[in-house]
């Protein structure tokens, strides 16, 4: 089986995303969610302005404590009762953040999630852009 190659280029194309537009937070670290009450943010949780994700709504964005506001990895999440897949950039997250991240977004038995952590060695098969 082949590894996935985590490629420099799809996070540069992330980073120009997020340097091109501004951060909205909609719910506060701690807050609960609006639906299910057994989920709790554990970073500020937003959306990028300017942006269209796959449910037509803003890219999602959790937003951590860290100085280094860069994205430093994404959460891919599939959630069957919306049918649908996602992606949320995980910006400015400690470690510990992006676990505790990971944590909520697997709460439910309905939505589940991984975590894709950022490298920046590029894919033998990757052509600069």
């Amino acid at each position: 089986m082949k590894q996935l190659e985590n490629n420099a280029y799809f996070w540069q194309k992330l980073d120009s995303l997020y340097f091109s537009s501004s951060v909205v937070i909609e719910r506060p670290k701690h807050s609960k969610h609006p639906r299910y009450d057994d989920m709790v943010y554990p970073v500020d949780y937003g959306y990028l302005t300017d942006t269209i994700s796959s449910d037509g709504s803003q890219i999602d964005v959790f937003f951590g404590s860290d100085v280094n506001k860069k994205i430093k990895s994404i959460a891919v999440s599939t959630d069957i009762i919306k049918r649908d897949c996602e992606i949320k950039l995980l910006i400015g997250c400690t470690d510990q953040e992006e676990l505790d991240v990971l944590h909520m977004l697997n709460v439910s038995e309905n939505q589940k999630a991984i975590l894709v952590r950022r490298s920046n060695e590029s894919s033998s098969w990757s052509q600069e852009d």
